[in-house]
């Protein structure tokens, strides 16, 4: 039995569904003639009324003098690839991307600019004089300099780093590209460099109320998070407004899933160090 998906009134993707339901769906009015649908088989998302007869008992196949033709049809088979040049393709369905698929990219980033962050300072803070036992105190300001730098590149890294690739081509991050989603405005568009800038900042503020914006991509519409709303983006699948928008998946996905039970693992090995510490220090008596 062949499985269908359709696109909602919010232009989100809905289904598997088999025909049955598809055909129930119809018969409720739920399925406007211009709803678009998809099927494994079909090139693209197809407006309903042209396929309604492989599933609605008594609905004649629409005659091909009916047919937009295929070169001029928003619904033909994909002629571009991911990255077309910026061309954007609307009107077809939107998978947002979801708070954990966002975690697991948030965890891979913060391992490439803690790497990139930590290869930069420690031969810088030797030329300037600090050595190890300089870096262990930095948060006493034993040396005002080495805090100052400190403080210097762990802000403008992740900053630059954010900025550069949200607005570049790819329009994500190395974590997001690695779990498949991408950064654009509201209309698809791809984001500016500036725009990236202050949505770094505006994550920052996300960040610095408990978390309570961030986590509000777990809640919103289209699933953004306070910082998405201050700066018109949203965080979508890699194939949105692409011309091949059949190939998204809701999905976490295997990278997703694989940092996600990753990171829990040392989450729970953190609080075992930490109990176990706390166990010896009571049994010694805390001397």
């Amino acid at each position: 039995m062949t499985d269908w998906y359709y696109a909602d009134a919010n232009n989100q993707r809905q289904g598997p569904l088999p025909e049955s339901d598809l055909a129930a769906l119809h018969t409720g009015g739920n399925l406007r003639p211009e709803t678009l649908v998809w099927r494994q088989g079909l090139p693209a998302w197809t407006a309903w009324r042209k396929v309604m007869h492989e599933v609605v008992v008594g609905v004649p196949q629409m005659p091909p003098s009916g047919e937009v033709a295929a070169q001029d049809s928003p619904y033909a088979p994909p002629r571009a690839a991911l990255h077309d040049d910026g061309a954007v393709v609307t009107g077809n369905v939107v998978v947002y991307a979801g708070f954990w698929k966002r975690v697991a990219a948030s965890i891979l980033d913060g391992f490439v600019t803690s790497f990139v962050m930590w290869m930069l300072m420690i031969p810088m803070f030797f030329v300037v004089g600090a050595g190890l036992g300089d870096l262990a105190q930095i948060n006493h300001g034993t040396n005002v300099l080495v805090t100052s730098l400190y403080y210097l590149i762990s802000i403008a890294i992740p900053l630059f780093y954010m900025a550069w690739m949200h607005s570049s081509s790819n329009q994500a991050t190395l974590g997001k590209m690695a779990v498949g989603i991408k950064v654009v405005r509201s209309d698809g568009e791809r984001i500016s460099f500036l725009r990236a800038f202050g949505r770094y900042w505006g994550y920052m503020l996300s960040s610095m109320l408990l978390m309570i914006g961030l986590i509000m991509a777990a809640f919103t519409e289209r699933k953004q998070a306070l910082h998405d709303l201050m700066c018109d983006t949203l965080v979508v699948d890699k194939y949105a407004f692409t011309t091949q928008p059949e190939l998204q998946r809701d999905e976490l996905g295997g990278v997703a899933v694989a940092v996600l039970v990753l990171a829990g693992l040392m989450v729970v090995a953190l609080f075992v160090v930490i109990a176990i510490v706390i166990a010896a220090l009571a049994g010694g008596g805390w001397r």
